[in-house]
């Protein structure tokens, strides 16, 4: 049966039984299957074990690190275990585009699948019309009379939409250029997902440098004094949204940021809540450890949380596309991502995604490499056999006790060229970085406003250890050129862009779009 069909024939509980696991009683209801919870009814000190799901580079069609989370998360609470797993919201944009939608796979999803993947509860909408107020607001100052002396061409904030549209890339308004974003990279988004309350929130959303005035002084939010309408907007879209697995067990979904553009990760809103409800909390972070994953440490845990456990999931299929079919050459994809992890923390589970035709051989080839390099390895098969998939890593999991000794790769004191230094070489192995005369001058305007002292989040390909996709074996010494950056000051990172790498995604030319069908009585097919 196809991912829809398995959850379409799945029995859900009411989504006040799956809150009462959690000992939440004050639920804003979508329905019987969605809920909102009211985060800051719950002030308890954390609690939970944080267990951090990434990957080795993915291949185009990803390798099912939601599948792993929401069976590890399931095959925890079949051991008894109060386990919660936290991961984000879809993307329209993949939907209906290429890779789909974002809830799991097979027997290891989570419910209702398509309300998920489509308009859920709406955070989307919130976080698209409130940039998009913000947008409009930008422009009718400068229209009525332009007391802040903005200088149109050098307005850095701009509009967003959750949907791939690449004619949006570049647009002419009647007094400026203009370019669309999609939702997920856009600043609004990292922002709600990197708040920690309602005023952290209206701090970051005064914080947003929206452009410069004529005599290149900086303009924020704060200046056009209208954060209070920008947070109203999103005043329901702060709280973490309640659902289920098809195994009944409780799924916080919140925030949609893109790895590849932005932060990767869900909020820490949901992450703290999710904590302070479970004994063990299973997040994901997008795309390769070389993105997703470092952002996460890098960002997302700077003061807020730290991880106790790291999975690293692959699959065979993957590691042969890293080594042009070759198993032995594309096992250096996973030695680069486990030696990754060794330069933030010491507990790590490498974990095989295993399909039914992979071969003993090539799983015996991987376990005996993983254990050379002195990490944990199992076996996942949650895809088929939903938790019971998954019940050797939880074992592992629970039997972890050792300290981790967390810590970040580069100090936030470090100059802006320092720390993106050390994630080009040390992440993505580049022999050189290279800047250009524009990059250097935009770098000099960060630190003369003050905002230096940043972390940052680099832009980049998934598809390969470097800035480039098609380079899918690191054989030889390679350069980075830093092709752009710019200061998300409201959300607190510096973003950093190589190669030809965009914030607006395109359709591909049979986007999934034209595969989906819904009938007269609202039973729908294609969506994956």
């Amino acid at each position: 049966m196809s991912d829809i069909e398995i959850s379409s024939n799945s029995k859900m509980k009411n989504i006040r039984d799956i809150a009462k696991i959690l000992n939440i009683n004050d639920l804003f209801c979508y329905g019987d299957y969605i809920g909102k919870i009211n985060f800051e009814k719950f002030n308890s000190e954390k609690k939970g074990k944080l267990i951090l799901v990434t990957s080795t580079n993915p291949t185009p069609y990803g390798e099912g690190k939601t599948t792993i989370t929401i069976g590890i998360n399931d095959a925890l609470n079949k051991l008894g275990k109060k386990s919660i797993a936290v991961i984000r919201e879809p993307s329209l944009g993949p939907v209906f585009g290429f890779k789909g939608g974002a809830t799991g796979g097979g027997k290891s999803q989570v419910n209702p699948m398509v309300d998920i993947n489509i308009h859920f509860t709406g955070d989307m909408h919130a976080i698209t019309s409130c940039n998009n107020l913000l947008c409009s607001l930008i422009d009718n100052h400068i229209y009525s009379g332009n007391e802040l002396n903005i200088n149109p061409d050098k307005i850095i904030f701009h509009r967003c939409i959750d949907i791939n549209d690449r004619i949006l890339r570049d647009i002419n308004l009647y007094n400026r250029k203009e370019k669309f974003t999609i939702t997920a990279a856009s600043e609004i988004m990292s922002i709600m997902c990197l708040s920690k309350d309602i005023n952290d929130l209206r701090n970051k959303l005064d914080n947003i440098l929206v452009g410069y005035t004529y005599l290149d002084k900086p303009v924020f939010v704060r200046d056009l004094k209208c954060t209070d309408s920008l947070l109203l907007l999103l005043k329901d879209a702060i709280n973490p949204n309640l659902v289920q697995s098809l195994e009944c067990n409780p799924v916080i979904i919140h925030g949609g940021p893109f790895a590849n553009i932005s932060i990767g990760c869900n909020s820490i809103i949901a992450t703290n809540l999710a904590l302070q409800l479970g004994d063990y909390v299973i997040t994901e972070a997008g795309f390769g450890s070389d993105l997703g994953a470092e952002k996460f440490f890098d960002i997302a845990c700077r003061n807020s949380f730290k991880p106790d456990i790291v999975i690293i999931n692959t699959t065979i299929k993957a590691l042969k596309h890293y080594g042009n079919n070759d198993l032995k050459k594309g096992i250096n994809n996973l030695k680069i991502h486990i030696d990754n992890m060794k330069k933030f923390m010491g507990n790590i589970i490498v974990v095989l995604n295993k399909y039914e035709n992979d071969q003993i051989e090539d799983i015996d080839f991987i376990k005996d490499t993983v254990e050379k390099e002195n990490v944990l390895f199992n076996i996942s098969t949650s895809y088929a056999d939903g938790g019971l998939g998954s019940i050797d890593i939880a074992n592992t999991i629970i039997n972890i006790n050792s300290e981790n000794n967390f810590k970040y790769l580069y100090n936030l004191n470090d100059s802006i060229k320092e720390k993106i230094n050390k994630i080009c070489t040390e992440i993505y192995r580049a022999k050189n970085i290279v800047y250009t005369d524009k990059v250097n001058s935009k770098i000099n305007e960060i630190e003369k406003i003050g905002f230096d002292k940043l972390p940052i989040c680099i832009a980049k390909t998934p598809y390969s250890i470097t800035d480039n996709k098609n380079i899918l074996l690191l054989e030889n010494d390679y350069d980075i050129t830093i092709k752009d950056i710019e200061l998300k000051s409201g959300a607190g990172f510096i973003i950093v862009y190589l190669n030809n790498i965009i914030d607006m995604p395109g359709m591909p030319k049979t986007p999934n779009a034209l595969n989906i069908k819904i009938d007269n009585d609202k039973k729908i097919e294609g969506l994956f």
